[in-house]
């Protein structure tokens, strides 16, 4: 029988490999986010679509009632489309209310506010990320160091457990301070695009660029746009590998990556 994710050390569990509107839209790739377990605190990251059905379909047993939390990097719906279900979820329906969400302040006011109202009265606690900002939730310290280049209000997260730091590259134009906010053990890298395009995401070379100067022991590509779908991310990661010396994986639908080895 496959233990639990919580079961067994610091995990990750990728609900979904995919970015950017056509390949969300096509599902071409799912786009449910990451599931972190870190020192026994389970959260899951960006809730795209499909998030609770791969949550819940997922061969690695998790169970939506063990989150403790539920973060968003920013209110894009590839991003945040299933974070109310996800709220109900943790919640048990609204039963057993608790747990924390933490989301930029745009996703939970304003005319494009992502968070249903409702919703927030099943929760522990709402808390409003901005830059620089220090969190804690269970067990897991972290932060959002600076805010990105994007068309929303976006940040990325910085994990820190005893023995471990796990950083997470969300959505956003490259700019060179990036690798040091996000340096860490494991560093994972929204990929959207293969080549420069001008659009506000990493694109393959950028990423690179990071993995050099930061030197995380490893680096997990994903968020994969077509081009970089098209390309075979795993042949790509495996290049990235010999370029730089850090072991790169590539993300893909269901994959688990165990963090302690």
């Amino acid at each position: 029988m496959l233990k639990k994710a919580s079961e067994s050390g610091n995990r990750l569990v990728f609900l979904g490999s995919g970015g950017a509107r056509i390949v969300v839209a096509k599902q071409l790739r799912a786009s449910g986010g990451v599931w972190f377990s870190l020192a026994g605190t389970e959260f899951i990251v960006d809730p795209g679509p499909g998030a609770l059905v791969r949550m819940t379909s997922s061969r690695h047993r998790l169970d939506p009632a063990d989150l403790s939390g539920i973060l968003l990097s920013h209110r894009h719906l590839d991003h945040s489309n299933d974070v109310n279900a996800m709220v109900e979820a943790m919640t048990v329906g609204g039963t057993r209310p608790g747990g924390t969400l933490f989301a930029p302040g745009d996703a939970l006011e304003g005319e494009d506010a992502v968070v249903l109202r409702y919703v927030r009265e099943y929760l522990g606690r709402v808390v409003t990320t901005e830059a620089g900002g220090s969190y804690e939730l269970g067990k897991v310290r972290f932060t959002c160091p600076v805010r990105h280049h994007h068309r929303s209000e976006t940040y990325g997260f910085r994990f820190e457990v005893p023995g471990l730091t796990v950083s997470l590259v969300a959505d956003t134009a490259y700019f060179p301070e990036l690798a040091e906010h996000y340096r860490a053990d494991v560093m994972i890298l929204n990929v959207v695009r293969l080549e420069p395009s001008g659009l506000d995401h990493l694109h393959l070379p950028e990423a690179r660029d990071l993995i050099l100067a930061a030197k995380p022991r490893m680096a997990i590509l994903t968020h994969f746009g077509m081009t970089m779908i098209r390309a075979r991310p795993w042949e790509l990661a495996r290049r990235l590998s010999d370029e730089t010396g850090v072991t790169v994986l590539a993300a893909s639908d269901g994959r688990m990556v165990e963090l302690d080895r």
